[in-house]
């Protein structure tokens, strides 16, 4: 054993000592990588504390000075970094379903790949899913991680409580029929309230669902028919390289229990139906995508684009994400189409989908039904650091809201204004956290906590 090494091992073994924990439990050593999910970001700390339960979960808080929660590690760029140490979720994965109330509690740690299971063997489901089933409950309502449907809110629309460990260790409960508008400030935490633990979220009778893809949407249906295009089915997204004036791909989602088995017109606003299983990236192979081809499955293995058990995406990948006011999308998608010839060498894809309105402080979608234009990058980081400041100017006069767990430059400054309630939150957090345990070097920059 090295210096090294043996200062690092009496370093673990002291604080978990003084947690009252077992070394194996108090850590997780080196079992949780130390890059995100896709190796753009690399953590700023090798502290990584993995609690299996809220008590230990308690105990790694008091532990230590500063600390950040850590899901699945999907998200982009900094929100769950620390120069201290993490806090893994994953052991947290426990769920109660409560058939009555038509609710189910679960771990934060939970993937919603995992979950969606059990649920459907139960005979239930959640409202909507992301794109990729790979993401954790916990990470993914604390940055209001989203599918897409005209009528769908994001995935945190579905929570009824959340639990959170606060900055001393305490346990706190915030429900919406209790805590009303500070359940509203706290679901879409972005982790500044504390370490969430468990998510009470609504679920409704399982559903069945089809999937079918038509190919070159012209951009100039859009401009009278954005509304009729997205409400086509329970879920649509729209895919382009910006090129061409057209959406190359539309993912049409339908359930069975609202017409969804029908035969699939030929023609959809000039697209064409698909007869092959298409990758919302034309030159990757569609093994890893969910089923299509009208063909009728359960509601979890249709609402993703992608299959738990595949390497989603692209892999290694930079992603960002704007949110523009639903009713001004049409005008928001032609204005980054005049970046196109910068924007398409270093894109793998863009990614156009509905997200309802919502009541939650930090939602991207907060007070506003929205269109989301994602963008999947190549992994070539210099060079979209340098064309984000681009799109962000041409979406400005849109109000545009920058995912949280995504890669934007735009400083507090410009998206504080955003929203209407980021005060409100500031206190709230504070309430929790006094003295800045959680706070980290992203919340300074972006959402000015300090």
């Amino acid at each position: 054993m090295d210096k090294r090494d043996f200062l690092k091992g009496s370093a673990t073994t002291a604080v978990a000592l003084m947690m009252g924990l077992n070394e194996s439990k108090a850590f997780a050593d080196d079992s949780v990588p130390r890059t995100n999910w896709s190796g753009n970001y690399h953590y700023s700390t090798n502290k990584v504390l993995q609690p299996a339960s809220v008590a230990e979960t308690q105990d790694a808080v008091r532990s230590v000075a500063g600390v950040r929660a850590l899901g699945t590690r999907h998200s982009f760029n900094g929100i769950a970094d620390s120069q201290i140490a993490q806090i893994s979720t994953l052991k947290l994965k426990d769920v109660s379903l409560d058939a009555k109330s038509s609710t189910v509690t679960v771990g934060a740690g939970i993937r919603y790949g995992d979950l969606a299971v059990q649920l459907d063997a139960k005979g239930f489901a959640l409202h909507n899913l992301a794109s990729l089933p790979h993401i954790s409950v916990g990470g993914a309502c604390a940055t209001a991680t989203h599918g897409s449907g005209m009528g769908n809110g994001n995935l945190a629309t579905a929570v009824k409580a959340v639990e959170f460990v606060a900055a001393d260790g305490s346990v706190h409960t915030l429900s919406r029929d209790r805590d009303g508008d500070r359940f509203a400030g706290s679901v879409v935490g972005l982790g500044a309230l504390g370490v969430v633990t468990h998510l009470t979220l609504q679920v409704q009778p399982r559903f069945e669902m089809t999937q079918v893809v038509y190919r070159d949407l012209p951009f100039s249906e859009l401009e009278h028919h954005l509304p009729e295009i997205m409400g086509a089915g329970y879920s649509v997204s729209l895919f382009t390289d910006w090129q061409n004036g057209r959406a190359g791909e539309v993912w049409i989602k339908r359930r069975v229990d609202q017409g969804g088995a029908s035969a699939p017109p030929a023609r959809f606003f000039n697209a064409t139906l698909a007869t092959t299983k298409l990758h919302p990236i034309l030159d990757h192979p569609a093994e890893a995508c969910t089923d299509q081809l009208n063909t009728v499955g359960p509601w979890y293995e249709r609402l993703p684009h992608f299959k738990l058990n595949f390497t989603p995406s692209s892999g290694q990948e930079l992603q960002t994400e704007f949110f523009v006011p639903f009713d001004r999308g049409y005008d928001a998608i032609r204005a980054v189409e005049t970046l196109r010839d910068v924007i398409t060498p270093h894109l793998y894809i863009t990614e156009l989908r509905a997200v309802a309105a919502d009541d939650l402080w930090m939602s991207m979608a907060y007070q506003r039904p929205s269109l989301a234009i994602h963008f999947t990058w190549k992994p070539e980081t210099d060079a979209v650091l340098k064309l984000l400041p681009q799109i962000e100017a041409k979406l400005a006069p849109f109000g545009a809201r920058p995912h949280w767990a995504k890669v934007f430059t735009m400083k507090s400054s410009h998206v504080a204004p955003l929203y209407p309630r980021l005060k409100d939150f500031l206190v709230l957090a504070k309430s929790f956290d006094p003295k800045g345990k959680f706070q980290n070097a992203f919340l300074q920059d972006h959402v000015d906590i300090a």
